[in-house]
């Protein structure tokens, strides 16, 4: 970065990180400062991440993570109801919903930002998660702890988009802006996926996975699916002492025009072309 990151929230985070194995719920000031920047993420004043223009990389908020991780050892737990279903934890569910659509069987908890214009179907929204204004949270799909999300971003039915508080040095899952990711895909262990970027059903994409060009066959950054592409999971025979044995890799289809919108129709032709939905 052209200049150092400043986390928003209070230094004094850093000094209770240092003693965190003596904090327990009875230690109120303590838990005030905690709660105060978990408040603060949860309103969109503070995230765990987010990419800086200038350098193109992800920069981690850590004090951000370790306020997370602290209220995990000052909150109580506490029983709670809604309707007829009871729950036993220390994380309550998220209050603030300005300009939120919450279709009922939508979990989100405290700690989650949510912008003006997030669609929540029945899905999960851990805390940390940062999801930008215009995204769709399909049914079953599921943003884990401290997972970023972009603006405009669809993710299909049963999507999993991974979570990370430990260890806590750790990157969390970033998805960029205008991206799509097609029915049961998973995209864990601090993987990124950038701008635009089209995945098809059922894809895999870790921070260790391996990605090829189809039409090049050249090798790309590993973990990440490229800008304004059209990606799916795929095999690469590799050898071993007990015999050659197919390993995943994201293969990278085709390549979108930059600012090339979503057609979800045509994103579905070109799938299934090789065998795969969206």
């Amino acid at each position: 970065m052209t200049t150092a990151f400043i986390s928003p929230l209070p230094q004094e985070i850093d000094n209770l990180w240092e003693r965190r194995t003596e904090l327990t719920p009875d230690h109120k000031e303590a838990r005030d400062i905690i709660v105060g920047a978990i408040d603060d993420i949860d309103a969109g004043k503070a995230r765990v991440a987010f990419v800086d223009e200038a350098t193109d990389e992800v920069v981690v908020d850590e004090r951000a993570k370790r306020s997370i991780l602290l209220g995990f050892r000052v909150l109580g737990m506490e029983e709670s109801k809604v309707g007829d279903f009871y729950h036993h934890d220390r994380i309550p569910l998220k209050t603030r919903f300005d300009g939120v659509r919450v279709v009922p069987g939508a979990i989100a908890r405290w700690g989650a930002y949510l912008a003006s214009g997030v669609v929540l179907m029945p899905s999960f929204t851990n805390i940390g998660a940062w999801v930008g204004s215009g995204t769709m949270v399909d049914t079953w799909a599921t943003v884990g702890s401290c997972a970023q999300v972009g603006k405009n971003v669809h993710l299909s039915g049963g999507v999993g988009v991974g979570g990370v508080l430990e260890p806590p040095q750790a990157a969390p899952v970033v998805i960029e802006d205008d991206a799509f990711l097609g029915s049961r895909t998973m995209v864990v262990e601090g993987a990124r996926v950038r701008r635009g970027a089209k995945l098809g059903a059922g894809t895999i994409l870790t921070s260790s996975t391996r990605v090829f060009d189809a039409e090049t066959g050249e090798e790309l950054p590993r973990g990440e699916a490229p800008a304004w592409s059209v990606c799916v999971t795929a095999n690469r025979v590799k050898s071993f002492p007990g015999g050659d044995f197919g390993m995943p890799v994201l293969l990278v289809l085709k390549r979108l025009e930059e600012g090339q919108e979503h057609d979800k129709l045509a994103l579905n032709d070109m799938l299934r072309e090789h065998g795969v939905n969206a």
